[in-house]
């Protein structure tokens, strides 16, 4: 059963990591759809009216260099659990592999405000002086994020351990 959810997790990394270029590529050809999902997750008291489409463009820009972050850290978590679907548990690689999707996690959780930080200052550039805004958002789930790739950071070495003793046991029987 543990190699058949490994197997699942390695697919939804691949569906994932396809569909969302994809959406990317969409919006970029959509921007208007693109606009009407940022207004509504973003939150921030913007002139909507007074943002032009090359702010958009330019946010579009900024949350796919943040939204690849995160790509590539499902590229490696996608390596991990292929191998783990193999049967291949405690791997030098599945420990490499482990340890940088929880690098890229970490900074994705560091670079999530300042993409909100840059997304308000963007989209408000254009407003009078004395309203453009510097909003900062930093919340228990960027600590949660954090805190995961710590653990998973651990866990990778934990993975070379365990590849050591398995060694040792093989040498025993």
């Amino acid at each position: 059963m543990t190699r058949q959810f490994a197997q699942l997790i390695a697919f939804g990394c691949i569906a994932l990591l396809i569909a969302i270029p994809l959406a990317g590529l969409y919006f970029l050809f959509d921007i208007d759809l693109f606009a009407t999902m940022a207004k509504s997750s973003l939150n921030l008291p913007i002139q909507w009216q007074t943002v032009s489409n090359m702010q958009w463009y330019s946010l579009w820009l900024l949350t796919l260099l943040y939204v690849a972050t995160g790509l590539a850290g499902l590229y490696f978590l996608r390596r991990a659990f292929a191998n783990f679907a193999r049967g291949a548990l405690f791997d030098h690689s599945n420990s490499r592999d482990l340890r940088l999707f929880s690098v890229f996690l970490f900074v994705q959780a560091l670079a999530k405000p300042l993409h909100f930080s840059l997304a308000s200052i963007l989209l408000s550039m254009n407003h009078p002086a004395g309203q453009k805004m510097l909003s900062i958002s930093l919340g228990s789930d960027e600590i949660k994020v954090i805190a995961l790739a710590m653990i998973l950071w651990v866990m990778s070495d934990l993975l070379v351990s365990a590849n050591t003793l398995e060694k040792e046991n093989k040498q025993f029987i």
